[in-house]
């Protein structure tokens, strides 16, 4: 291949102190080829007459594509024309033209660069040439939008707390200070640890660092506590982040408060468990929790009651007021109960009640308890009572067996006269 014009130019023989010059322009031209910095030679209607390797592999044409043909082989047709229009004027004022062009590579791939364009002048002033330099930026401004979109994000986003490698704070951002209370000056130097709530122990803290070391990765719920003392639940996402060694330099933690989520949640799952008139468990959550009482070791103890001539008061007064009188009476039998036992309208004007850890006689005392406290009060204006039927859970038995004793046993009660207490024996084998 034909040396690149730049290069004939310089290799020209001449008369004596030639092969100095030459020397010098051959050194010279080793400097321009091999830069780092892509850089052109035009003429004066902007014909390249010289390219550099680098210019090459940035615009990935071979220099014969590009020799005596004009930059717009590169232009993306995307760059304005205001642009150009003061390029030019620029240049044929004499002075030299900074500026930013959206170019075209020759697989097409668009890209940026920087470029500072030179008017060469002869020892008469007239401009004989012009020389380029340029910078691909391409990767650097997108480096920049991403950087700007993540201050935005940092900066509007959810709650972020970055820690150095020690998990020493070194910046928080505004939604971080929303939730916990906490000014950066106030947390930049410390650690996490400032908020702790107290409510996990060494081992959740040791799998949560585990995990972030082996995978990099962790998110979960935590409770913390912010600058007022208040504990409140996050979800919270912690990520190892690499320098460009791969070696870990910083943590980013990001979290939300999902106080009012938890809130929600135990809200409905009330509402699912528990019967809209009384507050008592329904049927449904106390079928589960009798189902697992029977899968576990430790006694326990069913009580099945009902109302006595409760239709003569539905029927009289009405069912409004029959509802009153069932709302005021599961407030009565909560008060009769342990935290542990499981109050639940069974249906209508049934009720059950579920003793975890009470064998027969506590399961008997407590119905006795019930009577008397139904029979001494005044349900809005009313005089009730209310029959009883009690079992103990046998070993082996099935639930359903259980139920059925406990029925025959409150209608045993019912037969005999009612505002009583019957117990059921155990279950033939």
């Amino acid at each position: 291949m034909d040396k690149p014009p730049l290069k004939k130019a310089f290799t020209r023989s001449g008369g004596s102190g030639q092969a100095d010059l030459q020397e010098r322009f051959e050194q010279l031209y080793i400097a321009v080829e091999q830069s780092p910095v892509a850089t052109a030679i035009t003429d004066t209607n902007g014909h390249l007459e010289f390219v550099n390797q680098r210019f090459l592999d940035v615009t990935g044409y071979a220099r014969e594509e590009l020799l005596g043909r004009t930059p717009a082989v590169i232009q993306s047709g995307e760059t304005p024309d205001a642009v150009y229009d003061d390029l030019w004027s620029t240049l044929q004022a004499g002075r030299i033209w900074e500026g930013e062009l959206l170019n075209r590579r020759k697989s097409g791939e668009l890209y940026r660069e920087v470029q500072t364009i030179t008017p060469v002048k002869n020892t008469s002033g007239d401009i004989v040439s012009y020389v380029t330099i340029k910078e691909d930026v391409t990767r650097r401004r997108a480096q920049e939008r991403e950087l700007r979109l993540m201050a935005a994000a940092f900066d509007t986003g959810q709650a972020t707390l970055i820690t150095d490698t020690n998990m020493v704070i070194r910046r928080v951002n505004q939604a971080f200070t929303d939730i916990t209370g906490y000014q950066s000056h106030e947390v930049i130097g410390q650690t996490p640890r400032l908020f702790k709530s107290g409510r996990h122990d060494v081992t959740f803290y040791q799998r949560l660092w585990q995990t972030l070391v082996d995978t990099g990765h962790w998110q979960g719920e935590i409770w913390n506590r912010n600058k007022y003392g208040d504990i409140y639940p996050l979800w919270q996402s912690i990520s190892a982040v690499p320098d460009a060694d791969g070696q870990v330099c910083h943590y980013v933690s990001v979290f939300h408060d999902i106080a009012e989520r938890k809130r929600m949640e135990e809200k409905l799952e009330t509402q699912a468990m528990n019967d809209h008139l009384t507050g008592a468990y329904n049927r449904r959550a106390f079928d589960a929790a009798l189902a697992r009482c029977v899968n576990e070791t430790q006694p326990f103890s069913l009580l099945l009651f009902d109302i006595d001539h409760f239709k003569q008061v539905n029927d009289t007064h009405g069912h409004d007021r029959g509802d009153l009188i069932l709302q005021q009476l599961a407030q009565c039998l909560s008060g009769c109960l342990r935290a542990s036992d499981l109050l639940a309208r069974w249906g209508g004007e049934e009720f059950a009640v579920l003793l975890h850890g009470t064998g027969h006689q506590g399961a008997w005392v407590l119905a006795e308890r019930i009577l008397h406290n139904v029979r001494g009060q005044t349900f809005f204006g009313h005089r009730i009572t209310v029959s009883i039927g009690v079992a103990e859970y046998q070993p082996d038995e099935t639930h359903e067996s259980l139920i059925n004793r406990v029925d025959q046993a409150l209608y045993a009660a019912k037969h005999r006269g009612r505002d009583t207490a019957v117990a059921s024996e155990p279950a033939s084998v």
